[in-house]
């Protein structure tokens, strides 16, 4: 891979993981600032109207899919993604200098929401512009190993902001960290995005996209998108499993192994924090697996692993009394997303031609992370809450099954020519010859 390619897989990917350290410390921090915007009382019931508010930021996503998927086949790649890490600035910003219940009542909560609808906006429209900028910019015999760094980078955001945590953990008191130190992470994303924006204004434009021909009026539109309508559908069929187990044992997971584990904070805090580390290296490994063998056999790895592993690796979590057990646990399972999430960027931006793969992307990866994703965590605390915390197991490996069904069915994309794929032509579920033209 050239000099040039691994430019432009480092910007798309710098900025990709202050996004999502902005997106993901929101959830990681929610333990210690949901006392501050909400009245006194049942612990469970102020994580879950925080969680509700992380849950709101997923339903702007499909509008932030739309507006900025727009922005990207319309304008450029570079035009979208330097407007997703303003707007995440922005959110950044408010949630920091937010108002706490004591001094504005719900004012502090109204302005959380402004900022998570904010951040919903962006990353609504970062993802797909990464994973259209990653997939587009790298050689087509290695999109899987370019296109998986979009998770390196969504997870060492994550894992920033843990390693920020287990910091602040350790050289501040509990009491400051509620009282003032939730805040800290907020203005580190703030800072990132803002030299994000200073190295985005430099990068470089795709070759595919603009050496497109296809009419500009026509690029990122709906009507241009209704004429892939099958493989919309199929992206969010596709995303359901995945987005549900990824949030459960990503931004879930912390406040799982302490609100019903039992672990402290602390622990429960390094425990992600180790595995994650393991878990981003895993992701080019894989990548590069699926240039070898297809995308496919990945995909239904990993469905068949979440259908069959995600009752049994979450009641023994629950009995995790220590860290190595619950880090083994924790490491499983995501090796068995790995499956999922090293892939899907390329996959989903193999299904579209140049003019509409922004928005072919964003917007129904969007609404399915809405859907499943954004509200996994407030399910699994309602289930908590209702006394029965392991129909949430059920459900996530449910939503795993549903997707199997679509992995099996579905066709391989892996040799597609992004600049070949052209309307009319059908990479969706079923059987038989693809019509999808095959790099050369």
């Amino acid at each position: 891979m050239g000099r040039q390619h691994w430019k432009k897989i480092w910007v798309g990917s710098a900025g990709n993981m202050v996004e999502w350290f902005d997106w993901f410390v929101y959830a990681s921090f929610a333990t210690y600032f949901a006392g501050a915007f909400f009245p006194s009382g049942n612990p469970t019931a102020q994580l879950m109207n925080t969680a509700g508010i992380f849950a709101v930021g997923f339903f702007m996503r499909p509008v932030g899919g739309w507006l900025l998927g727009r922005v990207g086949d319309r304008k450029g790649r570079k035009a979208a993604l330097m407007l997703t890490v303003t707007l995440m600035s922005a959110s950044a910003i408010l949630i920091a200098a937010a108002p706490t219940y004591a001094v504005a009542g719900y004012g502090g909560a109204f302005v959380l929401l402004v900022a998570r609808l904010l951040q919903g906006l962006s990353v609504g429209g970062e993802y797909a512009a990464s994973a259209t900028y990653l997939t587009e910019a790298s050689d087509p015999k290695r999109r899987g190993f370019a296109s998986s760094f979009q998770y390196v980078s969504m997870t060492a955001g994550q894992i920033v902001g843990l390693g920020l945590q287990i910091i602040l953990q350790r050289t501040m008191s509990d009491s400051a960290l509620h009282s003032y130190g939730w805040r800290i992470p907020f203005i580190v994303g703030a800072l990132g995005a803002a030299i994000i924006f200073y190295l985005r204004r430099t990068m470089l434009e795709t070759e595919v996209y603009e050496e497109d021909a296809s009419h500009a009026e026509e690029r990122g539109t709906l009507r241009a998108l209704w004429q892939h309508k099958r493989e919309a559908f199929l992206v969010i069929a596709l995303t359901m499993g995945g987005t549900v187990a990824y949030y459960t044992y990503t931004t879930y997971l912390t406040k799982y192994l302490s609100n019903s584990a039992g672990l402290s904070k602390q622990t429960a805090t390094l425990v992600s924090f180790a595995a994650l580390i393991v878990f981003a290296c895993l992701q080019p490994l894989a990548g590069a697996l699926s240039d070898r063998i297809g995308r496919r056999p990945l995909l239904i790895t990993f469905a068949v692993g979440s259908t069959f592993l995600t009752v049994p690796i979450m009641t023994l979590l629950k009995h995790a009394d220590s860290f190595w057990p619950a880090f083994g646990l924790a490491l499983l399972a995501l090796v068995v997303v790995t499956g999922y999430t090293s892939i899907n960027a390329c996959v989903k931006a193999e299904l579209f031609p140049t003019g509409v793969r922004a928005l072919g992307v964003a917007l129904p990866y969007a609404i399915g992370n809405a859907l499943f994703g954004g509200t996994a965590e407030y399910i699994a605390l309602w289930f908590k809450k209702a006394g029965i915390e392991s129909g949430f197991f059920w459900y996530v490996a449910g939503c795993a099954a549903v997707s199997l069904v679509v992995y099996v069915t579905m066709r391989e994309t892996k040799d597609l020519h992004l600049a070949r794929v052209t309307a009319g032509q059908e990479a969706g579920a079923g059987s038989g010859e693809s019509s999808l033209t095959t790099a050369s």
